[in-house]
């Protein structure tokens, strides 16, 4: 029996009678599930190792004395805006593609493989531009491919077991970022620290075009995409549904103090606490730890203590205010003990935040019939933050730093302020408890 190539391989899976286009799958393929995972686990394990660690020590590596700070927060601040554009982008084109190969696997694949690309020249970098750029450039492919991945949900799985399988897929966030964490602290140089996450990723993705049987599009959609389509993924009207509005602007409070922890914190450590680079890593490894092991407690637990009591605001309210006691902590920490408690106390806040919001979220939405554009919106609140904090955070940092908290304490305390806004404005949306 002759060996099929890769490029054989994947040509013939696309042909397989799987369901066309506009029909539910009967039943879940297999292998489908714990591919899924796997790549999602490959995206993350790739793109969030940089903003919890690497990114931040490869700058400083690059960067003239006294501007690692600025260059972080502009390098974080616009690869998170293509992040922003490029997740939804990448999802309607999808959907429009008419390749023999399928409509998600060569986004997939050539969105993996360009961002191994990307992160390759991050790692040989010297210079603050061409990290950008290259950054911009794999957050772009990655949320391309983390886009399509997951368009293939509704493609491959029955309603009925679509719940359990993006339980499954969410679970690869957390241990992305521990296994990332974990890996670091086994690699010495700046292009290994890049390249080794992205080549895992690569592979994982490698593996699920091979055994996922895509839907096929035979002709283009007659309706063309146009530039109004897409920028009417971004945009809703808050005077006339004001409870999707204060969803939103709480989201984005409370997920602002969260989203600025993460990639100011190796500098936080090795500037206040005078940690040297390898002690600062396995701080941020056995801080992130412990902030994935309390967000697996909490998580469930505001979600089902907010089902049996039916209420969802305070639930809302009180998780963002866990979260600002633990950034207070993180600004004043005397000890590295104290930052890893400080860790956990946000992580357990944020861990009940994110899943009694997204529950409050399914309540307000503006339009049954137009459910995924709705959350694509509300998700913009989750994901422009990470834009906005790092790009301010030089400027309040350099503030702080004239006075005589410190800089990262004003940095975070600042994150505590916004946080506890949000925490408070949970209360102007009327239509839920």
């Amino acid at each position: 029996m002759t060996e099929m190539s890769p490029a054989a391989t994947v040509a013939a899976a696309g042909t397989t009678g799987f369901k066309a286009p506009g029909t539910t799958p009967e039943k879940t393929p297999r292998g489908y599930t714990p591919g899924l995972a796997a790549v999602n686990f490959g995206v993350y394990l790739a793109l969030l190792t940089p903003v919890l660690v690497s990114m931040a020590f490869k700058v400083e590596h690059i960067s003239p004395e006294g501007t690692a700070t600025a260059n972080l927060g502009l390098i974080m601040g616009v690869g998170a805006l293509f992040a922003l554009i490029a997740n939804p982008l990448a999802g309607r084109l999808s959907d429009r593609t008419t390749s023999r190969f399928g409509m998600r696997r060569p986004w997939i694949l050539g969105g993996t493989l360009v961002g191994l690309g990307g992160f390759a020249l991050i790692g040989v970098a010297e210079s603050v531009w061409v990290v950008l750029i290259a950054w911009c450039l794999v957050q772009t492919s990655m949320n391309a491919v983390l886009a399509a991945a997951n368009a293939t949900l509704p493609d491959q799985v029955p309603v009925t077991g679509r719940g359990k399988v993006s339980g499954i897929v969410g679970l690869t966030t957390p241990l992305g970022i521990l296994a990332g964490s974990f890996l670091v602290n086994f690699l010495s140089d700046d292009f290994a620290r890049f390249v080794v996450p992205a080549a895992i990723a690569t592979v994982l993705a490698v593996l699920f075009v091979l055994v996922l049987k895509d839907r096929r599009l035979d002709h283009k959609p007659a309706q063309k995409f146009t530039v109004g389509q897409f920028f009417g993924s971004f945009v809703f009207n808050p005077a006339k549904h004001p409870d999707f509005g204060w969803t939103w602007l709480t989201k984005f409070l409370v997920m602002f103090g969260y989203a600025g922890i993460a990639t100011f914190l190796p500098f936080y450590l090795t500037e206040k606490f005078g940690l040297d680079e390898q002690t600062a890593i396995t701080t941020i490894l056995i801080a992130n730890l412990a902030s994935m092991v309390a967000m697996a407690i909490s998580g469930p637990l505001g979600g089902v203590l907010s089902d049996k009591i039916g209420k969802r605001r305070p639930f809302v309210a009180i998780a963002g205010v866990i979260m600002v006691v633990g950034l207070v902590t993180l600004a004043f920490a005397p000890s590295i003990a104290v930052v890893l408690v400080a860790q956990a106390i946000i992580g357990f806040g944020a861990g009940s935040f994110m899943s009694v919001d997204l529950a409050l979220a399914t309540e307000v939405l503006p339009n049954r019939d137009d459910t995924a554009k709705d959350l694509g919106v509300l998700n913009i609140a989750n994901a422009l933050p990470q834009s906005i904090a790092p790009a301010i955070a030089p400027g309040i940092i350099a503030l702080g730093a004239t006075t005589s908290l410190g800089g990262y304490t004003v940095y975070y305390l600042f994150g505590a302020l916004v946080s506890l806004a949000g925490a408070v404005l949970v209360y102007r949306i009327k239509g839920v408890k």
